[in-house]
């Protein structure tokens, strides 16, 4: 496996172009990512306090209509 060090400098060496497309690749790849760990951390009932909370706001009358 290749080191986060080699990986640097390998970076540092693109050109512009090569540059942007590496970085618009790594949003999306971090964007999925983040999504599959939403995903499975929803599906493990680990946000399920989020709707808790919402409920006991909304019940309290602490949120207005959009």
């Amino acid at each position: 496996m290749v080191s986060v060090e080699i990986l640097e400098e390998q970076i540092a060496e693109l050109d512009n172009d090569s540059f942007a497309k590496l970085r618009d690749w790594f949003i999306e790849f971090e964007q999925s990512r983040w999504e599959k760990q939403i995903e499975a951390d929803s599906n493990a009932g680990k946000l399920d306090f989020l709707i808790d909370v919402a409920l006991a706001e909304h019940q309290a009358g602490k949120t207005r209509e959009l």
